[in-house]
């Protein structure tokens, strides 16, 4: 193989590719990543680590000789980096080597051969619907802050995309780690209709995220079936993600979903996030609680810690209901006002045992609830 290509083309195409190769690996084929050149100027660069799978296409200035090979994917990407800025690179394979050239530089790399290098097998992806990449984005970004990490609820550890009859066909995004759930809605896309109920693994949906911040104004065309999801972003010489699906059962979430809470508290997301923010600045990993006091028009957030002793704050708020108190954890409860970008959150509430639905309003697509805290 012999291909020449702008570094910055090159380059762009490793950045997306090389953070899906784990930097430890007992294989040492999945350290590598793929490039394949044939004569009308295309390369494909690939990467995997047998979950997941990203392919690129682009343009060489030109292929003197097709071919492929694998080669270090963290390697490669380091001296691309390094590289002048607005350089040609060589790549020439011979003898199990890549000479890489730019200007006056010479690098040789080990390579392993492409006959050993494993791809996904998609099978059949039987269905198949578009959403545009600014859709995509707000659905991830609305929803993945809620994922669980824990690994013994594997089957938490992704957001869980399905459809479901409203008042007319929805696709929903939904995220929990059981303290928190988060809910995204849009109209059912043309092509989602009889999709089966999937769940896309965490590494998937950050890798995918990576990926639409170049394509805000494009389209994404999704395919999958019940084990396997494939998204395919900028067309034909773009980007193709394929992740396997995280084979589990996702719980009944609308069951937590309060329906008749009927305290209804309105404030400012930001200057409620920023009085959080600084009472909670004395808890401790034991108190992560903080507290908050509903009065007539009126909030008090208060934290009080052994260690650290005690901190409150008063906050103006729209609350006509009788008063009370209830806890929160801090972290989750401003992970969720980070997601509201209006000047008001409703929070309806019910007693201090009972979970909190929090939104901007109605409308909004998004969706959450929040567990209390015992304060």
């Amino acid at each position: 193989m012999k291909a020449t290509i702008e570094r910055a083309n090159l380059l762009r195409c490793l950045s997306h590719v090389q953070s899906v190769v784990e930097r430890r690996n007992t294989i040492p084929i999945l350290s590598n990543v793929l490039i394949e050149a044939d004569m009308s100027g295309d390369l494909k660069i690939m990467a995997t680590d047998l979950d997941l799978q990203v392919v690129e296409n682009l343009r060489a200035n030109r292929v003197d000789e097709a071919g492929s090979i694998t080669v270090s994917a963290h390697l490669l990407f380091d001296i691309a980096r390094k590289l002048p800025e607005g350089s040609e690179v060589s790549l020439e394979t011979a003898d199990n080597r890549m000479v890489v050239k730019a200007g006056r530089s010479r690098f040789q790399l080990p390579t392993l051969p492409r006959d050993d290098f494993p791809v996904i097998v998609e099978g059949e992806l039987p269905s198949s619907f578009t959403l545009s990449a600014t859709q995509l984005a707000e659905m991830i970004d609305r929803t993945r802050f809620a994922i669980s990490t824990e690994e013994t609820r594997y089957y938490l550890n992704g957001i869980f995309l399905h459809v479901s009859q409203d008042d007319g066909p929805v696709l929903k995004a939904a995220a929990t780690d059981g303290h928190r759930l988060a809910r995204y809605t849009l109209p059912m896309p043309a092509g989602a209709e009889g999709m089966p109920d999937v769940i896309v693994p965490r590494k998937a949906v950050a890798e995918l995220r990576k990926l639409l911040e170049e394509a805000q104004d494009g389209q994404v065309r999704i395919d999958l079936s019940p084990s396997k999801i494939r998204f395919s972003i900028g067309g034909a010489g773009g980007v193709v993600l394929t992740s396997k699906l995280i084979d589990g059962t996702f719980p009944d979430y609308s069951r937590v979903i309060p329906t008749g809470n009927d305290k209804l508290l309105r404030i400012d997301p930001k200057t409620f996030f920023a009085g959080v923010d600084r009472v909670a600045t004395i808890a401790t990993e034991k108190t992560r609680a903080v507290k908050m006091g509903l009065e007539p028009d009126k909030v008090t957030l208060s934290v009080t810690s052994p260690d650290n002793g005690n901190a409150a704050e008063e906050l103006a708020a729209e609350y006509s209901s009788e008063g009370m108190e209830i806890g929160f954890n801090a972290n989750y409860l401003k992970d969720i006002l980070a997601q509201i970008d209006s000047d008001t959150v409703e929070l309806h509430l019910a007693d201090p045992g009972a979970p909190t639905l929090i939104r901007k309003d109605e409308n909004s697509p998004s969706l959450y609830v929040l567990m209390p805290m015992r304060v």
